[in-house]
């Protein structure tokens, strides 16, 4: 940088003497007297602009300091964002079906027919499941032209990695010999054609009603077996 000096009048001089850290007016030397440092002369350029580059170092300093904390907060606040709308963003079905009616059917016949009020479909968790929280309703026709049997509950969840039904609350199940089932938690393993259950069961056929706890059998409840029976009524058909 350059500087221009540029002739001036003469004005009355006023020269600056440093005391300690603070800079103060002094007067001009009296007559014979020798003058102290820096007296008679003005003084050097760096004793004014010490303060000026004190408080520019300062805020540069500030600035340091500052800007890799709000840069850390901002990216901290992003990242906390992402993971709290991907959190948010698994909690909701991949899809929604209100009531539903779905037909499956095996060479062209039918096997079964399903309905609920709702069903949602969680295709993006480690497990993809199906829920039914309003309920579910299955007819059972196995390929015939008349129901083979019925399956109802209040609440119904299916997991597609283990092909395994989890039905609550006021389980009904229905064979083709009008033998009823009741519990209020079912489990049906589809792969290997197994209903079970470890709660209270109820089963009503003809001529018997049978009460307890602990309960598997096929699908169709053909092959049933409680684990520890707590009644047996024998129904009389008589009059």
């Amino acid at each position: 940088m350059k500087t221009e000096i540029i002739n001036q009048p003469p004005r009355p001089q006023i020269n600056f003497a440093l005391n300690k850290s603070t800079l103060t007016a002094a007067t001009p030397p009296s007559k014979g007297e020798p003058a102290p440092p820096w007296r008679g002369e003005p003084l050097p350029l760096c004793c004014f602009s010490i303060i000026p580059k004190l408080r520019f170092t300062a805020i540069h300093l500030l600035f340091i300091l500052l800007v890799p904390a709000i840069l850390f907060t901002t990216v901290s606040c992003t990242k906390k964002q992402e993971i709290v709308i991907k959190t948010d963003y698994l909690k909701y079905p991949s899809s929604t079906g209100k009531d539903f009616r779905t037909v499956l059917t095996d060479s062209g016949k039918v096997q079964l027919i399903m309905s609920g009020a709702l069903m949602e479909q969680y295709e993006n968790q480690d497990y993809p499941y199906t829920e039914f929280k309003k309920g579910i309703s299955v007819i059972l026709y196995d390929g015939k032209e008349t129901a083979q049997g019925s399956v109802t509950s209040k609440y119904a969840k299916y997991n597609k990695t283990t092909n395994i039904w989890e039905l609550k609350d006021s389980v009904v199940v229905i064979n083709e010999n009008n033998d009823k089932l009741e519990t209020e938690v079912l489990n049906w393993n589809q792969t290997k054609d197994l209903i079970y259950t470890d709660r209270f069961v109820k089963i009503t056929s003809t001529d018997l009603v049978s009460q307890g706890f602990g309960f598997e059998s096929d699908s169709h409840l053909r092959h049933r077996v409680m684990k520890k029976v707590s009644a047996t009524i024998t129904l009389n058909d008589e009059e």
